[in-house]
């Protein structure tokens, strides 16, 4: 497991009685200790969600289309247009 070695901070969690049996038998299915068994599920859950929002990769090709469609004026939409002027459903009351 990366960092093992170098642990220093702590993190506490309050969980229900039920939430604690569930992640003690997933641990012990997988053959890990609770504590090691929610890092990985976090850190694997932490990756996954920042995974697009931090890097993506392109080629070349497909780079110098990205920055092309970057460059490009805005594509009229007449239909989102139209939904942005009409009254919301709030101001609509209904």
């Amino acid at each position: 497991m990366p960092g093992r070695s170098t642990r220093t901070a702590k993190l506490d969690l309050r969980l229900t009685p039920e939430a604690k049996q569930k992640l003690q038998t997933a641990a012990e299915s997988a053959g890990r200790t609770v504590s090691e068994f929610v890092l990985e599920s976090a850190l694997v859950r932490a990756d996954e969600t920042l995974a697009d929002r931090t890097r993506f990769g392109l080629d070349a090709e497909r780079w110098k289309m990205f920055l092309e469609a970057l460059d490009s004026p805005p594509r009229e939409l007449p239909r989102l247009g139209r939904l942005l002027q009409e009254p919301s459903v709030f101001e609509r009351g209904g």
